[in-house]
């Protein structure tokens, strides 16, 4: 299922975005390369031969939808409530609080919670950051 970006002017307060995504394998190892974080359960397959996505990968959701608006993060808050497996799919719903008109664009803030294919939360938070008028 493919989500139809959103774009700066669909943000209003109480506006909600989602995003869907399965983490592959290949998502975790480029992690691994990336991050250095080598932890055995995110390089040795469990039984059904699945890996433990980062955490931070998983934090990755939330981003795309704000990369999407335009939206530059000035924080970021996680909570990391359960693992996610390679091969389930996550979404993230990303809900925005509050909108301040700002001289060069708006401040806003976010929720976000993002849930397995059972419903279980794996991830919740909120972020703040600026949405920057063009020109």
């Amino acid at each position: 299922m493919a989500d139809d970006p959103p774009a700066p002017d669909d943000v209003a307060e109480g506006r909600t975005f989602t995003h869907t995504r399965t983490f592959t394998p290949a998502d975790v190892e480029q992690f691994v390369e990336v991050s250095g974080d080598e932890n055995p359960h995110h390089v040795e397959p469990d039984d059904e031969g699945r890996l433990v996505v980062h955490g931070l990968l998983t934090g990755t959701l939330p981003t795309k939808i704000g990369g999407d608006l335009g939206y530059v993060a000035r924080e970021l808050n996680y909570a990391f409530h359960r693992p996610v497996r390679t091969g389930e799919a996550v979404t993230c719903e990303m809900t925005v609080t509050a909108v301040e008109e700002r001289a060069d664009g708006r401040r806003v803030r976010t929720e976000y919670v993002c849930r397995d294919e059972a419903g279980e939360t794996v991830l919740t938070g909120d972020s703040d950051g600026v949405i920057f008028d063009e020109g």
